[in-house]
């Protein structure tokens, strides 16, 4: 009895294995060989097993989402550490949660700013720059509040310049600057995109930012004189500052420009099946940290590409990494796992090695996966 119900066909049975067969042989495909890693990079070998785990069980299963959003809450959290113990570098932390900003130091402790919405480090981490509803304030570290202003139009996107002088900010469409002590606050140009404006260091308080167009502006903000000019093709969503301020990041939705102070082309690149997600430049150096999002392979890639020379592969990850950060010693990097709810520090030279913490938002008690703010000093 048991070998004639073997031998009945399922309804459906002979596609879904088809479907795991060919998800399988394209994974098997882009398999390449490495030497036997060590114990201390487990989890990377332990999140592509899972990957293709969970890829085979989605093929040939038809219990959809709820299946699907089990297996990615299963993907990395083995190898997790359960709580958030202690930083691999020195520095803090600023993270931005549900319940407000928060100061992580390198020990593990946490301290809550305040119910803020976004925030930003001053120069050398003495100072936040915060921002909630209409509201723009400065902060210290233990959260009390040293100047505070009031505009209309939503407040959001705070930068305060490398010398500490100036604080840039967005109100509504309007982009402001306001002095370092909260005086003498003033518009600066309206009507921008809704792009964080950023300051280049080592200038004289020049900013960059998206116009309403899409063009890249670098402006003077104390005689309002324009900089440089830019108009590509691509409209883009976020520009990053290498740490000397010699070199632009202009990152568009598959698109990558590298500029320079003046805005000339230095390089630039399609990712046709990626969507960019993240980027930050190291503290030292011409190479920068990208996260890009396959939609096709639902998975996240953390690469360093440095100007001159092979990129290199720091992690993969099934669904979404959100965020990345340089330790400001540039020997790690934080990847933001908001699909396994996780935190990933991965080391940037030398041989691969993996630190993951697990339960992230519940210990920033937030319902939202937070957000990375800044590894400071």
């Amino acid at each position: 009895m048991r070998r004639r119900l073997e031998q009945i066909e399922i309804p459906g049975e002979r596609d879904a294995s088809e479907r795991a067969w060919r998800v399988v042989r394209s994974a098997f495909a882009e398999y390449e060989p490495r030497p036997p890693a060590r114990r201390s990079i487990g989890l990377a070998a332990g999140t592509a097993a899972a990957a293709v785990v969970a890829l085979v069980v989605v093929a040939v299963s038809p219990a959809g989402p709820a299946l699907v959003r089990t297996v990615r809450n299963a993907v990395g959290s083995e190898h997790a550490e359960r709580a958030l113990v202690a930083l691999p570098s020195s520095g803090r932390l600023l993270v931005d949660s549900g319940a407000g900003s928060w100061i992580v130091n390198a020990d593990g402790s946490k301290r809550l700013l305040g119910r803020y919405a976004s925030s930003s480090w001053s120069p050398h981490g003495l100072f936040e720059i915060v921002a909630h509803g209409h509201e723009l304030a400065a902060v210290d570290p233990k959260g009390s509040v040293r100047w505070s202003i009031e505009r209309e139009g939503a407040v959001r996107d705070p930068r305060w310049s490398p010398d500490g002088y100036r604080v840039a900010y967005q109100a509504g469409s309007s982009l402001r600057v306001v002095a370092g002590d909260g005086t003498g606050d003033r518009l600066l140009a309206a009507n921008v995109a809704a792009v964080s404006p950023e300051w280049q260091p080592g200038s004289a308080h020049a900013l960059a930012y998206v116009t309403r167009t899409g063009a890249v502006r670098i402006v003077n903000t104390d005689t309002g004189a324009s900089v440089a000019y830019w108009r590509g093709r691509n409209r883009p969503l976020r520009l990053v500052w290498s740490a000397d301020g010699k070199l632009l990041l202009s990152l568009g939705h598959r698109t990558i420009d590298v500029r320079t102070s003046g805005l000339a082309r230095v390089e630039s690149l399609l990712l046709r099946d990626t969507t960019i997600v993240a980027a930050a430049w190291a503290p030292q150096g011409d190479r920068y940290a990208l996260i890009g999002y396959q939609p096709a392979h639902d998975r996240s890639i953390a690469v360093i590409r440095p100007l001159h020379g092979a990129p290199r592969n720091v992690f993969v990850g099934t669904g979404r990494i959100d965020g990345v950060n340089w330790s400001p010693n540039a020997r790690w990097l934080l990847l933001a796992w908001r699909t396994a709810d996780q935190w990933v520090f991965a080391r940037t030279s030398g041989a691969r090695r993996i630190h993951a913490v697990a339960s992230i938002s519940s210990q920033f008690h937030s319902r939202a996966f937070p957000r990375l703010a800044g590894w400071c000093c």
